[in-house]
């Protein structure tokens, strides 16, 4: 475990369990760590960056309780803002910004090669996109953000079921446009 990463662990558990001072460190220091992270993603929208941190900060407070404290913080934290991301971008109906976001994140795992991988990202985001959000959103973070199901409920607000069910008819759907070619 880094330093930085035992030092956030710490100010938050400190926080969780009441000490208000250790709360109010952790969202300061967690606010720079943001800040930085959203930064670098969103280079395009620079006047966007400040709103994003304080969402992503609102989300981490209101799901404070979900964090299980076996797991990093950092990755925890991480997925919060990532959707926060993911989020952003559909507001701003740029698919071709939301493209490239997890281009860079999320689906380098799928190629070798440079124009392969950009080739199937290409592919598998417009096929992702043919999707309602009901079956695309739990197959972009289960199975592309490997979150499990529980933490996917919790960002997309579906039940637990709802996650389960997009995945399965999500991959269902998607294996049948790839068996017709498209």
């Amino acid at each position: 475990m880094s330093a930085g990463e035992a030092r956030l662990r710490d100010l938050f558990v400190r926080g969780l369990a009441g000490e208000a001072s250790a709360y109010h460190a952790f969202l300061k220091e967690l606010t720079g760590y943001l800040r930085a992270f959203l930064r670098r993603r969103l280079a395009g929208f620079p006047d966007d960056v400040e709103d994003l941190v304080q969402e992503a900060l609102l989300a981490v407070h209101n799901q404070r309780h979900t964090y299980d404290s076996r797991q990093p913080l950092t990755a925890w934290v991480h997925a919060i803002a990532k959707y926060k991301l993911v989020d952003f971008f559909r507001r701003r109906a740029s698919r071709d910004a939301l493209t490239e976001s997890l281009e860079e994140t999320e689906l380098e795992f799928l190629s070798n090669t440079e124009s392969e991988a950009t080739d199937t990202r290409r592919d598998l985001a417009k096929l992702l996109d043919l999707l309602p959000d009901r079956q695309r959103l739990p197959i972009v973070h289960v199975k592309l953000q490997g979150l499990s199901v529980v933490e996917a409920a919790q960002i997309t607000g579906m039940s637990e079921s709802a996650i389960k069910v997009g995945v399965h008819r999500g991959l269902k759907a998607l294996a049948a446009r790839m068996r017709k070619g498209g």
